[in-house]
């Protein structure tokens, strides 16, 4: 049975979890996950989320030797940016102003409301780029044809989503999909200007449809659907609204599988991968609620390693949950209602 490919999608009060990426390796000339999952991530306007930056740094690792490579590299990223990390001071900004807007920098949020990025930053300069190339050896990813990546970013002229594979991969593809407009100016490849991915697809699951034989996919719910409380300071009103606008792509994907599935399973159209084929896709989820939904809009500013070990912590137990409760379902059935996710209220 071929193992699920692994999507994180929604959007995190935190800084910890990855941007939208796929890894994959072939083996014996069908697509399978890397050492049995493979991994998605997707980068979002929150300032909280480089999605891509971890995204390229598992597929560093797995150029480089494998999935404990790949840890150590997300390992040794965290440990560097973290407030007792070592970076130059210039670097050190700008990872403080990837985890949030303001407050703890109050003045740049005053500052974003009257002026542009292209206003604040003339000479467009940006150490994130030099940051990713210190820890990212994007020509062994480009090199390794074993391994399949997929970093989004959104089309700035069209609003269109634009989907990158392993030989598309440069320091300039991930800085695209985690810019946030207001904080830094659209990125531009071969002429086309880009900001963050998460607009159009959080996560894009459809190029996993054409990379792997699994029909299951499972997404890492970082980002709550639903609150139980109505949030009243202007950082909470401000994370609902990111939490809303940018889970909406992910359950736009949860309609289309859920109208694919139920007409194969009504015999209205075929299934299988051939031309004119369809695959009825299974949807997992590891819901991380337990851990995240405890967390402010405040804590996007916590950068100490400690926070970070311990949303780590909530992640493995969150993953552990669901194997025990799910893992006799995967390659069987999806263990997402779909429907129920994906439906209207009508009054």
């Amino acid at each position: 049975m071929p193992a699920p490919a692994f999507s994180t999608g929604g959007r995190s009060a935190n800084a910890s979890d990855s941007p939208a990426a796929a890894v994959f390796r072939r083996h014996q000339g069908a697509p399978q996950p890397a050492g049995g999952r493979a991994f998605a991530a997707e980068a979002g306007p929150q300032a909280s989320e480089p999605r891509a930056v971890n995204a390229a740094l598992v597929a560093d690792g797995l150029a480089r030797g494998g999935a404990e490579d790949a840890r150590q590299r997300l390992a040794d990223f965290w440990r560097a940016v973290s407030v007792n990390g070592h970076l130059p001071d210039l670097q050190r900004g700008v990872v403080d102003r990837l985890f949030s807007f303001a407050p703890q920098a109050a003045w740049l949020g005053a500052l974003t409301r009257f002026w542009s990025p292209y206003d604040l930053n003339p000479l467009n300069i940006n150490p994130l780029k030099e940051l990713i190339e210190r820890f990212v050896d994007f020509e062994a990813i480009r090199r390794d044809s074993d391994l399949e990546l997929f970093i989004s970013a959104t089309d700035v002229r069209t609003g269109e989503l634009k989907v990158f594979t392993r030989e598309e991969i440069t320091p300039e593809v991930v800085m695209a999909s985690a810019c946030l407009p207001l904080l830094f100016r659209a990125v531009e490849i071969d002429g086309v200007p880009y900001w963050d991915g998460g607009y159009m697809g959080n996560p894009a699951i459809f190029p996993f449809f054409g990379a792997t034989m699994t029909e299951d996919v499972l997404v890492v719910q970082i980002n709550p659907v639903e609150r139980k409380t109505t949030p009243h300071t202007q950082p909470e009103i401000m994370n609902r609204i990111n939490e809303i606008t940018f889970n909406s792509s992910l359950l736009a994907e949860f309609r289309a599988i859920d109208f694919v599935t139920r007409l194969i399973d009504q015999g209205k159209l075929p299934r299988g991968i051939g031309d004119g084929q369809y695959r009825r896709i299974n949807v997992h989820r590891i819901a991380l609620d337990s851990t995240f939904k405890k967390l402010t809009a405040d804590s996007k500013l916590n950068s100490d390693f400690d926070f970070f070990q311990m949303l780590k912590k909530g992640g493995r137990q969150a993953a552990q949950s669901f194997l025990t409760e799910h893992f006799d379902d995967i390659g069987v059935r999806s263990t997402v209602d779909l429907a129920a996710e994906a439906k209207a209220e009508w009054a």
